[in-house]
């Protein structure tokens, strides 16, 4: 089986490009990894793609589909550099169909005696003759896609969209707080989609709450694993914490107190595993805890940036990005959170910063911080799963 793979934003990188090409091919290896022989190869602004034949093609699809740095991607029949052989492909490839047709011819390879406009000419002229098909150069019905590399012509005349961005482990590493909810994976996958590399850190009131966020974390996990290829599971004992809390503090303080903690706790995990930012699902006012004062009041206990992909967001659009990533169904089931736990019936929706630094004058911070740590367990997620 042969694919050709094209991307958008890679190009635009100058002189970085062979940077992010370099890795795209890595990421598409990796995503076939199960898969057999697997040869990917370079050559300007496309990717040839070969497979093994038994691998069926809605599974390369969906693999593709998940590729960050694709923009589309076709099926492609392999033909020698012959224009004769060439049309015959064409014509066979569009007979039956109706409506109009174009034919884009791409010549990677210089040598080839004659220029793309030639190509597409004299395709062209052969399948409107023999099908009958009405040639549309802007917004065809159909399109002919032709590859013309050193050794080979590639065929192809239908395209698939891929997710775009760019590949996964050229923008560096992020640590994610992973809820169990909906908001939280779909800002990991838009973080993936833009070159980042997850952490996952998820916290739990185990045992104090059930095992069932744990469990759907990991499930979660699984999910967008498939987007970067390996990732690890950081599991933070919460509920210490907010017992202490909740012992100690102000009751309508207590779930700016508790972010605040998360975000102590999550750049400790995030140092040691080289991240650089924190991620959060947070969206404004989506909740009375994600108001502007309550997430100026959360950054202060912050060293380091926290980036919030879906700040501006609303559920509705966050739902269907779940929905597409595969998460959505995992993120509704039923749970208990530790976001939950010890929540008072009217939260701080304008926290002061002077009033929440007051309040944790109560705790001894660092030994919490600490404590949390010291419980850390971690897991680690491939895809494809290693046999």
């Amino acid at each position: 089986m042969h694919v050709v793979v094209r991307y958008h934003e890679i190009a635009l990188k100058g002189g970085n490009r062979p940077f992010f090409v370099d890795r795209l091919l890595q990421n598409l290896r990796r995503a076939f990894a199960d898969a057999g022989t697997v040869t990917v190869r370079s050559a300007d602004s496309r990717v040839s793609l070969d497979l093994p034949d038994p691998l069926p093609w809605d599974s390369a699809r969906e693999r593709l589909e998940r590729v960050f740095g694709i923009a589309n991607f076709s099926p492609a029949v392999v033909l020698p550099r012959e224009l004769d052989a060439v049309k015959e492909q064409a014509i066979a490839a569009l007979a039956g169909r109706t409506g109009s047709f174009r034919v884009s011819a791409k010549r990677s390879d210089k040598t080839f005696p004659k220029i793309s406009s030639e190509i597409e000419r004299e395709v062209g002229g052969a399948v409107k003759q023999a099908t009958g098909l009405a040639v549309q150069l802007d917004d065809p019905d159909h399109t002919v896609f032709l590859e013309v590399l050193r050794d080979r012509i590639l065929c192809s005349t239908d395209k698939h969209a891929g997710p775009g961005g760019f590949p996964v482990g050229t923008s560096g590493r992020v640590a994610v707080l992973l809820s169990g909810g909906i908001d939280s994976p779909v800002a990991a996958w838009r973080l993936m989609k833009r070159g980042c590399r997850a952490v996952l850190v998820h916290f739990h009131s185990f045992p104090l709450l059930d095992h069932t966020t744990i469990d759907k974390a990991r499930s979660l996990a699984r999910v967008l694993t498939r987007y970067q290829y390996r990732s690890r599971l950081v599991l933070v004992p919460f509920g210490p914490v907010q017992q202490t809390i909740v012992a100690s503090c102000p009751a309508p303080l207590r779930v700016v107190l508790y972010r605040r903690f998360m975000v102590r706790i999550g750049e400790a995990v995030a140092a040691r595993h080289r991240a650089r930012a924190l991620v959060t699902g947070e969206s404004l006012a989506q909740v009375a805890s994600q108001t502007l004062d309550n997430m100026a009041a959360i950054d202060e206990a912050a060293v380091g940036p926290i980036l919030r992909p879906l700040v501006g967001m609303d559920k509705e659009e966050i739902t269907v990005q779940a929905r597409r990533i595969g998460t959505f169904e995992i993120s509704t089931l039923p749970d208990q959170d530790c976001c939950q736990l010890f929540v008072p019936r009217s939260p701080a929706t304008a926290a002061k910063i002077d009033e929440v630094k007051a309040a944790e004058t109560a705790l001894d911070v660092p030994a919490l911080v600490k404590q949390a740590l010291d419980g850390i367990e971690e897991e680690t997620f491939d895809f494809p799963v290693p046999a």
